[in-house]
Formats: C-alpha cells, structure tokens, sequence
C-alpha cells in the first residue's frame, strides 16, 4: 500500500501517449492497488497511470464503491453527446464545462489479461472517457 506523487499541469508526463500493457504479473497488481490508495488519498473517482508516472495504459476508477480496472481501455461505441462539468486531479481546483458521450462501450483488459467489452453510462461513462484521455495524452478542456 502506497501512496504515489500526483503528477500535476504543465508537466509533460501528461502529454505523452502511454504504452499498452503487455506482461500481466504482480507489477501491475501492485500498480493497480497503489493507484487505488493514491485515488482515495487524493479524493478522486478515476486515476489514469501517467498522473502517477506510469507509463502504462491503466486506469482505476471507484465511484459510490463500484470499483473498476481498465487496462488498455478502448472506447469502440459511443453516443449521446452532453454537456457536463469536469475536474481532474491533476489541474487541482478547477471546474471545466465539457462534452462527453453519454454512453459508451469499451474494450479492455483485466488484471490476468482476459479482454471483455462493457456498456457504460452517465457519469461513470464520462470518467471513463477522461481517464482515456489522459492515457493517450490529452488534457481536459484543450489543455494539451
């Protein structure tokens, strides 16, 4: 159990591209469960593994207990545009209005490696879908 130094805006760690996970072994579950504890320390409901300098496509995700793990997440269907507001960890203390898709499915992985496809909406859709941002580099809000 650790807790993991937030890597924060303008720093260029958030704007690279991470690169997919490959090896399923003790590693990632121990990434996985510093990602969680790092998550609630910080307040948050979703952690993408380049806010705490891993560079691997993972994400952690805990909203009212439902608990999550995407690895090498994929968004393969998406409608339903909506406005929303959004915050992130890593740009603490601001609030952006946005567009997401309501609803979404992806394909990921799980932490043995079996891949399966999930059907999300509402906020845990939109989480979902900034976390994959910042897997492939992007910012909310056009931060880049």
């Amino acid at each position: 159990m650790s807790i993991l130094k937030l890597i924060t805006y303008p720093n260029k760690i958030l704007t690279r591209k991470t690169k997919k996970i490959k090896n399923f072994n003790k590693k990632i579950v121990k990434n996985i469960i510093d990602m969680f504890d790092t998550m609630k320390y910080y307040n948050g409901i979703g952690l993408a593994s380049n806010q705490v300098n891993i560079n691997k496509s993972l994400i952690v995700i805990n909203i009212n207990n439902y608990k999550l793990i995407l690895i090498n997440p994929k968004i393969i269907k998406k409608k339903q545009i909506i406005k929303t507001k959004e915050s992130c960890l890593s740009i603490p203390n601001k609030i952006y209005n946005t567009k997401r898709y309501n609803i979404i499915k992806i394909k990921t992985k799980n932490k043995k490696g079996k891949i399966f496809k999930l059907k999300f909406k509402g906020l845990i859709s939109i989480c979902i879908q900034h976390e994959i941002d910042h897997l492939n580099g992007k910012l909310i809000n056009n931060f880049k």
